[in-house]
């Protein structure tokens, strides 16, 4: 849970709704959600994009012309990166977060409601706001392409990459069957790849299954990938699944969704506020997103963003 930081009652809403979130729930989440905050008496400003550009770009102007109003995102992950876009510089603006995705991490992380929009806008009315970290990522570190950018819960690499770029062209099925469906179809053809892993001053050379940087201690839903992570401590946790057999890895799985994994003597667990990871022809994923390939140089960004957070009380 992010450090306290006050308690203060918003007059003025910027809130960019994702309408395709999770099939359409991201608009009818939107729409209940903003019927609560106004119904609390909070001036609402609300934007629904023709496309995931246009609604940044729309919710950008009006942060500009409402300067002193919190930014809310409706929707996922994916939608929470994009409200961390539109707030890079801006570390006083308050961001809070009405979860209508498949994942919802983030909310997870912060204790919001997950499946009750009145609920989630009642965190924001209730005012009470803390700060917590920020992965940065720099996708192809040393090369004349470097990409800047930053995360809130987990980037991932190796088998987990490979099933997430299998799960996004899937249709079928939905939620978390999805994934492990992918996990099922991508795993006989992988290949552990050798990575070269830089935590701090220490560093590591071997073929891992799974490299997992958690700013945050969740990822796909609730699988405790990271169980260790918090994100208020200025560390990453780093999960690092070596190279075992697919049967084994098979049996290791299961134990991710309550975080009972890292018992196994595959799987190490360290803590750093700098990494930097490398290996060949790897992608990494972020927030449910693909940011690109390795390399990737990461730090912590301490205290960068003020969010809407669960009070007791709430």
């Amino acid at each position: 849970m992010p450090n306290p930081d006050r308690q203060d009652r918003p007059d003025h809403l910027v809130v960019l709704i994702n309408p395709t979130s999770a099939k359409g729930a991201g608009a009818r989440a939107g729409q209940r959600a903003v019927a609560a905050l106004r119904a609390a008496g909070i001036e609402v400003t609300d934007i629904v994009g023709r496309d995931a550009a246009d609604g940044e770009e729309r919710a950008r102007e009006a942060l500009l012309k409402h300067p002193d109003a919190p930014l809310v995102v409706v929707g996922g992950d994916g939608m929470v990166s994009a409200g961390l876009r539109l707030l890079a510089g801006d570390d006083e603006r308050v961001l809070g977060v009405i979860p209508a995705g498949t994942g919802n991490d983030t909310a997870r992380s912060l204790g919001i409601p997950l499946k009750d929009p009145e609920a989630a806008a009642r965190v924001i009315i209730a005012g009470q706001t803390g700060r917590i970290d920020l992965g940065e990522a720099t996708v192809g570190a040393g090369t004349d392409h470097e990409v800047v950018r930053r995360f809130g819960t987990v980037l991932a690499c190796g088998l987990d990459s490979k099933v997430n770029d299998r799960a996004n062209r899937m249709r079928w099925p939905r939620g978390k069957r999805r994934y492990d469906l992918a996990m099922l179809l991508e795993l006989p053809r992988f290949t552990a790849p050798r990575f070269r892993i830089r935590l701090d001053d220490r560093e590591l050379d071997g073929e891992c299954m799974l490299v997992a940087i958690g700013n945050g201690p969740s990822y796909g839903g609730g699988m405790l990938i990271c169980p260790q992570a918090r994100m208020d401590d200025g560390r990453f946790q780093a999960t690092v699944v070596d190279r075992v057999s697919k049967p084994t890895l098979l049996t290791i799985f299961p134990k991710v969704f309550g975080g009972r994994h890292i018992e196994h003597p595959k799987v190490n667990v360290h803590h750093a506020a700098e990494i930097e990871l490398r290996a060949d022809g790897v992608s990494c994923w972020a927030d449910g997103e693909r940011i690109g390939e390795l390399p990737v140089r990461l730090r912590t960004l301490a205290a960068a963003v003020v969010v809407f957070r669960a009070s007791p009380q709430t």
